[in-house]
């Protein structure tokens, strides 16, 4: 059984008030923290970095999901446009699928051929260490599903008005090809799971408790956080408050709602 969302919500809320000082510690050490977040479709990728966001700062915190490459991107250095968004003093950046595209979507549907794919294996030890040694606190998850899980989050992507943006072609294409991303992520994992950059996997099946896991996991890694949060006096105003001076439209709640 699912976890149920109260008590989700109750696990999380201090885990929250950790990620807020988590970022408070980044912004006064300058440190620089880059979170990948892989995963077949419908693991729970976006709602996974939601909730390590959703109370920070987004100047401070920014997520990066980029499409698939333009053609002069694809004319690149296959790194190249992932470097452009890697975070400065004091940012946490989060991937919502990263360079690690190469090793998954893209072999497993051909759009890179055994070379590209093994070019990159071979590459991306070596990229992952300049990144830790120049200081980026790097960590890489990938969240597991069941086949049976992924099924039913697609047929509710196309049950749903709202979430069916997020059901694409290859989603599609990929269900007849479960076996062949384990495959390429057993690959994956074997070429890039170093000791400076290893890979954390977490079990989405349950993604509320996957949320958790992931959240605790990540913030138990991190150095001692702890930052005394800035005073910052409140004086009292010394007058009665003012109403805005111009007119507004009504509340939408205070109009008729049509059949």
């Amino acid at each position: 059984m699912g976890l149920k969302g109260k008590d989700y919500r109750e696990a999380l809320e201090p885990m929250t008030e950790e990620l807020v000082g988590m970022a408070r510690w980044a912004k006064a050490s300058g440190a620089r923290i880059v979170v990948l977040f892989e995963g077949r479709d419908t693991a729970g990728k976006g709602g996974a970095i939601r909730a390590v966001r959703d109370q920070l700062n987004p100047r401070q915190c920014r997520t990066v999901a980029l499409s698939k490459p333009s053609e002069d991107e694809q004319t690149q250095w296959y790194f190249q446009r992932y470097i452009a968004h890697l975070p400065h003093a004091g940012e946490i950046v989060l991937f919502d699928r990263s360079w690690y595209n190469r090793a998954g979507v893209e072999k497993v549907m051909g759009y890179a051929d055994d070379a590209q794919v093994e070019a990159f294996l071979k590459s991306v030890p070596v990229f992952e260490k300049l990144l830790t040694d120049d200081g980026i606190l790097l960590f890489k998850y990938w969240l597991t599903t069941d086949q049976g899980n992924q099924e039913e989050r697609l047929k509710e992507r196309l049950e749903d008005p709202l979430k069916r943006w997020k059901l694409s072609p290859i989603d599609l294409a990929a269900r007849e090809k479960y076996d062949d991303y384990t495959k390429a992520r057993e690959a994956m994992l074997k070429a890039t799971h170093t000791k400076h950059a290893p890979w954390t996997l977490v079990d989405f099946n349950d993604q509320k408790r996957g949320r958790l896991t992931l959240i605790r996991d990540l913030l138990d890694r991190l150095p001692d956080t702890y930052v005394e949060p800035a005073a910052i006096e409140f004086p009292e105003l010394g007058r009665e408050p003012k109403a805005e001076s111009y007119a507004v439209m009504k509340p939408v709640a205070d109009y008729p709602i049509a059949d």
